[in-house]
């Protein structure tokens, strides 16, 4: 079985300049994902998938393989995730004739994210042979957010069964989280995505679930760092 670890991370970025290398807690951004997966037996390659030599040579550094510069085509905002996992895999398979069976998706902006969450979730793949994402409990439930609609509130979704009125009666709701994503290579190249009809949540906690889009998302992730959030 050929697992792949793949970490997207360009040098463009909106919310943060530079994130992806900025010194979090003593280390670049990057380097906590390339870390957790260098930890696991069960991945055969670490590859970082950047449009920047900066960030090539930090991941380089830190253990991962930069085996390409990613196409200018594939850098713009408007380049899919889905994108650019499927042209790593081509590139491995056709530069080197490396046929990848199961991919790991690890964003580079969620740092507390570590290695025991991305075991716990592998677990949870190999034992169902079927794609996992990882979740948290969304903050807000869905059922009490609101619309506008000709100038009154109302509800964005209903209850699918009676109204509730205290948020505990309410069902749990999950979110992505962006941190982990586990597919196999017919869902990526044939489907077009991670997932189709079935998907297994791997549910992580909120502190764990920090992802880094702005700079309150960063200094956040910082002090949880410093107390030993993980």
């Amino acid at each position: 079985m050929n697992i792949v670890a793949i970490i997207p991370a360009r040098g463009g970025s909106k919310g943060l300049k530079r994130k992806n290398v900025l010194p979090l807690n003593g280390k670049p951004l990057i380097a906590y994902s390339i870390e957790a997966a260098l930890k696991l037996n069960d991945v055969k390659r670490v590859i970082v998938s950047t449009d920047d030599e900066e960030i090539a040579d930090i991941a380089k550094e830190y253990g991962a393989e930069v085996p390409f510069l990613r196409p200018e085509y594939l850098a713009s905002d408007t380049a899919t995730t889905i994108d650019v996992l499927k042209h790593t895999i081509e590139f491995l398979l056709e530069a080197e004739g490396y046929k990848t069976d199961h991919v790991l998706l690890l964003q580079p902006t969620s740092p507390l994210r570590n290695e025991r969450h991305v075991r716990e979730a592998l677990d949870l793949y190999l034992g169902n042979q079927c794609p996992v994402v990882s979740v948290c409990l969304a903050d807000t439930p869905p059922f009490l957010m609101r619309v506008k609609k000709e100038n009154y509130l109302v509800p964005f979704m209903e209850l699918p069964e009676q109204k509730a009125t205290r948020r505990q009666d309410l069902p749990e709701v999950y979110e992505l989280n962006g941190a982990i994503y586990l597919t196999d290579h017919h869902h990526l190249m044939n489907e077009n995505a991670i997932y189709t009809d079935k998907v297994i949540p791997y549910v992580m906690d909120k502190r764990s679930s920090v992802d880094i889009d702005d700079e309150i998302d960063f200094k956040l992730a910082e002090v949880l760092l410093k107390d030993g959030a993980v």
